[in-house]
């Protein structure tokens, strides 16, 4: 019997090890390359059964027409975002698209609550200040979190993990979500608002939501006008939740006194990658990297060997699934 064959794009060592080591149980023929998946190397997916792929693929349509023509069935995302998929063209050519819709919620969560911490307290600052020998306390004054308030952007599986978390330190949470967990709102002591009023009341906003027509530029220049001053902006989502250019005027006037991100809207051709010997040619992110308020992270909040682990087991499953003729985690 033929082995299926599964190509993964822009995959790096640890997932090469990961996903190898749970090949073991399955036995497939697995080839790895490092490039991003696009018209420019698409042919290497000649024969394969099914490519897995991950945020900075581009899975566009002329892209899956080329996957159709080469014999691929299946689009693994080894992720949850599915914005890079045109989901239209696949459907349009027979490629069904599946995801790892909860790797380790508890990972995202965390890392959301670290970048709040980290800024608030000013402890990425003032490590970079001992290394030095400076113990001044000069511009390190953060404040208490509890009984402040945190609006949350979506209420999914992370969403709801981190609102636990705040809610343990006393913060007081209100929620904007399309659809709405009253019975998860009510045992929790957390509130659905409007967003125009989680932007009105919040000290601190996360992002949790999926990127699409509707939330992309969630975050831009009306919105921040809503907000308090001072607000502290999370973003462990996708980049193009936030208009960066909006975020740096408001981060020049002070009218956000710090950024945590983890994801940015041009990452693409950054992260993931090692660029410490090139010249930084990306103005808008060379920016962001000015400010000593801000936080900016290579897309890492998922990055535990947790998540990891699940993240090989869900694909493989959701490949075996696929070709059994019972596929799951269908986008």
């Amino acid at each position: 019997m033929k082995k299926i064959k599964i190509v993964f794009f822009g995959s790096k060592s640890y997932d090469r090890s990961s996903f190898e080591r749970e090949n073991e149980n399955y036995g497939y023929d697995i080839k790895f390359f490092t490039g991003n998946l696009s018209l420019d190397n698409v042919s290497l997916t000649r024969g394969a059964d099914a490519v897995c792929i991950f945020v900075n693929d581009n899975a566009s349509r002329e892209v899956i027409q080329e996957l159709a023509q080469n014999g691929v069935r299946l689009i693994a995302l080894r992720c949850a975002g599915f914005n890079n998929v045109d989901l239209a063209a696949a459907a349009e050519y027979g490629i069904t698209v599946v995801r790892v819709p909860a790797y380790s919620p508890y990972a995202v969560a965390e890392y959301s609550l670290a970048l709040m911490l980290s800024l608030n307290r000013k402890i990425y600052r003032a490590a970079l200040r001992t290394r030095d020998a400076n113990f001044s306390l000069h511009g390190l004054e953060g404040f208490d979190m509890y009984g402040k308030t945190a609006g949350i952007i979506g209420t999914g599986k992370i969403a709801k993990i981190l609102i636990h978390i705040l809610r343990g330190l006393g913060m007081r949470v209100l929620g904007y979500d399309i659809y709405p967990d009253y019975e998860f709102a009510q045992k929790e002591g957390m509130e659905y608002v409007s967003l125009d009023e989680l932007y009105r009341q919040s000290d601190i906003i996360s992002l949790h939501c999926p990127l699409n027509e509707k939330t992309q530029y969630i975050i831009d220049a009306a919105a921040i006008e809503k907000m308090k001053d001072g607000v502290m902006i999370i973003n462990t989502g996708r980049g193009k939740l936030i208009n960066t250019a909006s975020l740096i005027d408001a981060l020049k006037c002070k009218k956000v006194g710090a950024a945590g991100l983890d994801v940015y809207e041009e990452e693409a051709g950054y992260f993931y990658e090692d660029h410490s010997d090139d010249p930084l040619d990306d103005d808008t992110l060379a920016r962001l990297l000015s400010f000593n308020n801000v936080i900016v992270s290579s897309h890492q909040a998922f990055f535990t060997r947790e998540a990891m682990k699940n993240i090989s087991e869900t694909t493989m499953e959701n490949v075996k699934n696929f070709f059994e003729g019972k596929p799951q985690n269908i986008v």
